[in-house]
């Protein structure tokens, strides 16, 4: 089985295959060639491999206007400048900006202008949620066209148009290309940048899914610790733990560890998960939670990782509580809304003879002299009533302690 190259005098095949037509690009978007007859800027949102820079180009070339391209990534103001000029002089333009969202502030601020008065029509393209990464001034002056990742169906659909191009059938089995497709993740590029490896593999029989593993390396995962995938991934974490959906939440921790995260991030907000999530319905959670942190510590990459996962379960099978999460935060805001009262003198320790004369510790009732250990003392200031931050719920550890609590509230009633 040999690999020989079939385009060393040819254009590579994704450019090829590189539609001409909105009609033909492989997807669902909310655009089409009647869109360009009433052009406004655009901005061109989705996954990598999933045709924005092809529709761009398509918009560019179709249009009756001029069109330019450039990387945000290389370069910088003054070309976008020689762009506005050119505009300015009668040369209506189209330019489409590969990776906008690298864009600073100031460099978005000065195609405002420029937009408004028509002079530039402006295609940008975008890995990265608009809504976070684009003023919105300049948001506001451009539609938003969402692009999906491309499922497996349509990335078959692709096989099959280059298998037609090429006019021959890749050697490999149906079962191979549907692998082909998943570990391309979505991305149209890197199936055919893959695709054109295997029609140079020289073969009598066909490959299964296991033998492309000699010559396929799986696509990393679509994920960036610096991007919105990272918010999203981790946010998907921990509300599947919130939901008690324990399968969910390992699928997550996977994506996440596949995609290069720091597992002590990913621990960092089991931890949090275990005390806003779960809470006093079973303390235990936060126990395990740290303790996977320990474990990860002290054992570090790969074993480390399966503690975090024990906790993972754990933290998901836990019966779910957020009432010391809202107890807290009730007690935060009712501390901001009212003044700053001393605790009432009898809770106060008297070291001094003149604390004591003052009356500081009078009237003061240990607890443990008393039968079932309960004074039913007062603890906050004189000043305020007592209020009642915290309502456990009937799940878990909190059914017994709401029975103590009813149990003391009683008490402190019936002592009035």
């Amino acid at each position: 089985m040999n690999q020989k190259s079939l385009f060393s005098s040819k254009k590579p095949l994704a450019e090829l295959m590189r539609p001409k037509k909105i009609s033909d690009i492989i997807g669902d978007i909310d655009f089409s060639e009647k869109n360009i007859e009433n052009l406004q800027s655009l901005i061109l949102w989705g996954p990598p491999g999933s045709g924005k820079t092809t529709l761009a180009r398509i918009v560019s070339e179709n249009s009756r206007l001029s069109g330019i391209s450039l990387s945000a990534v290389s370069s910088g103001t003054s070309d976008f400048r020689n762009v506005f000029s050119a505009a300015e002089s009668g040369i209506r333009t189209i330019l489409v900006i590969d990776e906008i969202h690298h864009l600073n502030k100031s460099q978005q601020d000065i195609f405002l202008p420029h937009l408004e008065n028509g002079n530039i029509i402006l295609i940008g393209t975008t890995t990265e949620n608009p809504s976070f990464e684009l003023r919105p001034a300049l948001l506001s002056r451009c539609k938003v066209i969402v692009f999906k990742r491309l499922s497996v169906g349509d990335l078959m659909t692709i096989v099959a148009k280059a298998e037609q191009l090429l006019g021959k059938r890749l050697k490999i089995t149906e079962d191979a290309k549907k692998s082909l497709c998943q570990i391309s993740d979505g991305d149209a590029r890197y199936l055919i940048n893959r695709i054109e490896e295997v029609a140079a593999i020289d073969t009598e029989h066909d490959l299964s899914a296991k033998d492309l593993g000699a010559f396929i390396h799986n696509k990393l995962k679509s994920y960036d610790k610096n991007a919105d995938e990272h918010y999203n991934l981790i946010s998907a974490f921990h509300k599947s733990i919130r939901g008690s959906d324990v399968d969910a939440a390992l699928y997550w921790y996977a994506r996440m560890l596949s995609g290069g995260e720091d597992p002590l991030y990913i621990a960092r907000r089991l931890v949090r998960a275990a005390s806003e999530d779960v809470g006093t319905a079973d303390s235990n959670a936060l126990v395990v939670a740290i303790s996977a942190v320990n474990a990860y510590n002290l054992l570090g990459s790969p074993e480390g990782e399966l503690a975090i996962a024990q906790a993972v379960v754990y933290v998901a099978t836990c019966p779910k509580s957020n009432s010391t999460y809202i107890a807290f935060n009730n007690a935060m805001r009712y501390v901001a809304a009212t003044d700053s009262f001393p605790p009432p003198k009898h809770i106060i320790n008297a070291p001094t003879k003149f604390m004591m004369e003052q009356g500081f510790g009078s009237g003061y009732i240990y607890d443990h002299d008393t039968p079932n250990a309960f004074s039913g003392q007062n603890y906050f200031p004189d000043e305020l009533e007592r209020q009642n931050f915290y309502k456990p719920s009937d799940r878990g550890s909190e059914k017994d302690i709401k029975k103590r609590i009813d149990w003391w509230n009683r008490k402190r009633h019936e002592s009035g």
